[in-house]
């Protein structure tokens, strides 16, 4: 029997033929991380990441859009 809990967040197409998945996993030990699947061709790179990493990435993509704009 698993010791996480998985939830889908969410599916995006990247270009050049990447997915991205964006899933919470919660642990039986109350831990919550954010995992980030990303695929690319036939490679697979998935990352379990904290809320505190989450904010920092998620800040730093939010000021690079926000300039790609201008």
């Amino acid at each position: 029997m698993s010791d996480e809990m998985v939830t889908l967040l969410k599916k995006i197409d990247a270009p050049y033929g990447r997915k991205l998945v964006l899933e919470s996993v919660e642990h039986n030990s109350e831990m919550r991380l954010l995992r980030i699947r990303i695929r690319e061709g036939s490679r697979f790179t998935v990352l379990d990441i904290d809320k505190d990493t989450a904010k920092l990435w998620s800040a730093a993509m939010t000021a690079w859009a926000n300039e790609a704009l201008h």
